[in-house]
């Protein structure tokens, strides 16, 4: 009811798989002793971890039969969930593991009593108990006690419960999402709504909390089920199983459940788990290990706690600047608008940092767009961007791709990384490490330059005096190209270039993609662009709209400004006005024997960047064949 959903976004992404490899670790030392027929009790989860090779141990010298024939039991169904996922047989996926386990536990009892003529060689201790029926459920549902209700270890409990099932929820609502084919987007406060609601019908029963969990969705999935049916006939055979063959529940043996349990376990806190925090950086690593310790000695409250805490000072020596974060945490750091232009993409700007702490504002602004649209997040004003972030956003970009919309990414060009996994946290350095670790839209751009034929350098290049003669840089510090696309003559390049405004207080850094296009002919400087955007910029350069006669609207959708205005006339012939007035919009800007082409004052995604690399030669040859045509004159 507080629609509190978006409080996931709070949680670092490696503290949350800290604190489930934790409770897998818990899971797992607490029934892997039931698993091989040996009950124990210890104060801590660490304990139970640490007990576990004298269990084992101790499987292999049991005195009772009953106890080596349910430890047989544990590790057989162990095998079996193992195993069983490497068998690919389209008939025997049709029913999970767990349910194999469960009808062949059945079958092995029903073995003894009517083949074998014994009784189920395993201890009775370790067999499941009968279900009551219905008058004895009745009679033993507890009466609410609210005595606890003004002690902290009753909050505490409140508070562990309503984390984990709430993390656990939503991240299986994340999951689902993922594998909807139809790539819906679950409503996560209802959802968490409706399990609060059951979690205090079931409370107020004497049962457990209700979670979302993975498997019957993924099942139903898997199964050809695309809606909420799937879930409701899976509930009420469920209901049906219990109702009618309750009586077999006893025949299954509880280490053959709890070897469930351990695999569950194991899965959340795999050697696997512990691989893949480790490529995406070592800080993670270090978040990670910090959330699971504490996690498995104090609790789980404390551990996510200290995790979150753990992150956020890892954030600070990483960047060396506390200002960064206590200055700007409370500021609107997002900005999205809609560009005009006929693209009509969605723009959005990042300031300062973007990590766990703020991501809830960039989130909000991604939501707000369709995913059959266009969408851009420029990163170029943002110092700092964690793992968090990244991970999400490489979400959205899977749902924008599948949704028929496009997602990308801009503006981490010049921001290292420790790592080469593309989730690792990005941050700006005085001499970022750009040959090593390429960001996604680099690689794009590598593979960019082999399809067209092009050379790719990604370094810094203060070889910016070619671009000081045109006229848009008159009044701009250029600092240096970087991620340039050319061919073998630098005839023909594109580039990212970072640029300067003004000094002091009212200097402001922009960086933009450009193409730059040498001819081999003269033409007459002059600066194109969309009708009413230049004036104010060239107005104290003296410079007026030049009109083209026979060619309204031309004149009334474009601003031509130049010197020479007779010579421009004579150049922007038929042909080239035409192709002007059926491509998009672009800033043209001729210096006498070069052009300057760019859409926006940003940097451009690879969908841009290709569109102006197309405009770009298209262009050059309109131009090539005016000169042509002129020189032969």
């Amino acid at each position: 009811f507080l629609r509190m959903g978006k409080l996931a976004d709070f949680f670092p992404s490696s503290a949350i798989q800290g604190m489930l490899a934790a409770i897998g670790l818990i899971i797992l030392g607490k029934q892997f002793h039931i698993m091989l027929g040996n009950r124990i009790s210890r104060e801590s989860s660490i304990d139970y971890l640490f007990e576990i090779p004298a269990t084992i141990k101790a499987a292999f010298t049991h005195d009772d039969v009953g106890l080596t024939y349910a430890a047989i039991a544990g590790v057989l169904s162990l095998a079996m969930m193992v195993y069983y996922p490497k068998i690919r047989n389209k008939y025997l996926q049709l029913v999970p593991a767990p349910m194999w386990i469960v009808l062949l536990s059945i079958s092995f009892s029903y073995y003894f009593e009517l083949v074998a003529k014994q009784p189920n060689p395993i201890h009775p201790e370790y067999m499941l108990s009968g279900i009551p029926n219905v008058q004895e459920i009745i009679a033993q549902i507890p009466t609410p006690d609210f005595s606890p209700i003004s002690s902290i270890p009753f909050w505490s409990s409140v508070l562990a419960l309503t984390l984990i099932a709430s993390i656990e929820s939503l991240l299986s609502i994340k999951a689902v999402d993922k594998l909807d084919p139809e790539k819906r987007r679950s409503n996560v406060n209802k959802d968490l709504k409706a399990l609060g609601l059951s979690t205090i019908g079931s409370g107020f029963l004497g049962g457990l909390n209700v979670v979302t969990v993975i498997a019957r969705s993924s099942v139903n999935v898997n199964n050809g089920g695309t809606n909420r049916s799937g879930n409701f006939f899976h509930a009420v055979f469920l209901l049906l199983f219990i109702a009618l063959f309750s009586t077999q529940l006893t025949r299954i043996p509880l280490p053959a459940l709890m070897s469930i349990l351990v695999f569950t376990g194991y899965k959340l806190a795999s050697p696997d788990v512990v691989k893949k925090i480790f490529y995406i950086g070592r800080e993670q690593l270090i978040i990670f290990f910090v959330t699971l310790f504490f996690t498995l000695k104090i609790g789980i409250i404390s551990g996510i706690v200290l995790g979150v805490i753990c992150t956020f000072l890892i954030h600070i020596v990483l960047n060396k600047n506390i200002a960064l974060f206590m200055r700007n945490f409370l500021k609107p750091n997002v900005l999205m608008y809609k560009e005009g232009g006929g693209d009509n993409n969605y723009y959005v700007s990042v300031k300062h940092f973007c990590s766990f702490m703020n991501y809830f504002r960039l989130k909000e602004k991604i939501d707000a767009v369709p995913e059959d649209q266009d969408i851009v997040i420029d990163f170029s004003l943002c110092q700092f961007v964690d793992h968090t972030v990244m991970e999400n956003l490489n979400s959205y970009q899977e749902l924008f791709s599948k949704r028929g919309g496009h997602f990308e990414v801009i503006g981490l060009d010049m921001h290292g990384a420790d790592s080469k996994h593309p989730f690792a946290l990005r941050r700006i350095l005085p001499i970022p490490n750009l040959l090593s670790n390429f960001t996604k839209r680099q690689s794009l751009l590598e593979e960019l330059a082999k399809e067209y034929e092009l050379n790719y350098d990604p370094s810094k290049s203060k070889e910016v005096q070619f671009l000081r003669s045109f006229l848009f840089f008159k009044t701009k510090k250029v600092s240096h190209l970087y991620n340039r696309l050319s061919d073998e003559k630098h005839i023909t390049s594109i580039f990212d270039v970072e640029f300067s405004e003004g000094e002091f207080i009212a200097k402001e850094v922009v960086r933009t993609t450009m193409m730059h296009i040498e001819l081999d002919q003269n033409m007459p400087e002059f600066t194109l662009d969309r009708e009413g955007l230049l004036e104010r910029f060239y107005a104290l350069a003296g410079f007026k709209d030049i009109p083209v006669l026979d060619h309204p609207d031309f004149s009334s959708r474009f601003y031509l400004l130049g010197e020479d205005e007779e010579a421009i006339r004579a150049f922007f012939t038929t042909d080239l006005i035409h192709f002007f007035e059926s491509n998009p919009y672009y800033h043209v800007e001729s210096n006498g024997d070069s052009l300057v082409i760019f859409g926006r004052e940003r940097l451009a995604s690879i969908k841009e960047l290709k569109a102006l690399l197309d405009f770009g030669n298209r262009l050059k040859d309109v131009v090539q064949n005016i000169g042509k045509n002129q020189s032969d004159f």
